[in-house]
């Protein structure tokens, strides 16, 4: 039996990060969106827990294996899987790559090993986790709230037309957020009135509301990502953002057409075109043989 799943990427539309909590994460209130750039994962029976990947980073430094090792561990089975892990979305992006590889471990692995564990379960271990690995169980759009753990499921139509960007760097998520001065005035946003714009395109609105608390300091050491930010709004970007904790900035386009032709003035950096993606775009549990 082989599973095969794609785990997507995710985009931050707010970020409000509230206060320092006793266990050295941060309070936040931010609605993430899955947008369709996927990593894929394989999953197959084995005696003991393989993974295979093109990172270059140790199979149990990665969240993929801690997913797997925590699962075996809680349900006592017996045996493995080789996983295989294939890398589209870059690391250490503000995208949740490593979350979502994480979180779909989770699914696949309780399908592979007949567990039947309910979504409160698995979310229950995602916590554990990571900050980001419960978003990506509970489906493509969700207001996330503590340090993640406090998922409310929100509900859109249709689809936003994405440019993603990246300059040569890695930030640190650890050092954004630690970072951050906390306790200055906080800016509030409707959720309800957030959501209707989505649907209606109301950029206007979006324009006004889109903000990211670590944006400022992280381009404080990071140039670049404003300097992207100014590239994407004078090629034809409605708004443009620096998601999670970077470096990957993200416009909005009205147009597919529109978003490619801004790509081609990004100077060769790693950029991708992508759709948001909403309650009726189901990523499936993937194929079996």
């Amino acid at each position: 039996m082989k599973i095969s799943l794609k785990a997507p990427a995710k985009i931050n539309w707010f970020l409000s990060v509230l206060n320092k909590r006793d266990d050295g994460y941060h309070n936040i209130v931010s609605p993430m969106q899955c947008v369709d750039l996927f990593d894929r994962l394989t999953f197959e029976k084995a005696e003991d827990i393989c993974l295979l990947s093109d990172l270059n980073i140790p199979a149990e430094g990665n969240l993929v294996y801690r997913a797997a090792a925590l699962l075996k561990k809680v349900s006592s089975y017996k045996f493995g899987a080789r996983i295989e892990l294939q890398k589209n979305i870059p690391v250490a992006a503000g995208l949740g790559g490593g979350s979502s590889d994480a979180a779909f471990t989770l699914m696949g692995l309780n399908r592979l090993w007949g567990l039947n564990f309910d979504r409160k379960m698995l979310m229950k271990l995602a916590a554990e986790i990571g900050s980001d690995v419960p978003f990506f169980l509970a489906g493509n759009f969700s207001l996330i709230e503590g340090r993640g753990e406090k998922v409310t499921e929100l509900s859109t139509e249709g689809s936003l037309i994405i440019l993603l960007a990246k300059p040569d760097i890695a930030v640190s998520t650890a050092w954004a957020y630690n970072s951050f001065e906390t306790g200055l005035t906080k800016k509030t946003v409707d959720i309800k009135l957030f959501c209707q714009a989505l649907d209606r395109k109301n950029f206007a609105f979006l324009h006004d509301a889109v903000f990211n608390d670590l944006e400022d300091v992280v381009i404080r050491k990071y140039p670049v990502i404003g300097e992207l930010k100014e590239t994407l709004n004078r090629n034809g970007a409605v708004l443009s953002l620096m998601s999670g904790s970077g470096s990957v900035v993200f416009g909005v386009f009205n147009t597919v057409e529109e978003a490619v032709r801004a790509s081609a003035n990004l100077q060769g950096r790693w950029c991708r075109v992508v759709r948001t993606l909403n309650r009726s775009d189901e990523l499936g549990m993937g194929n079996e043989a």
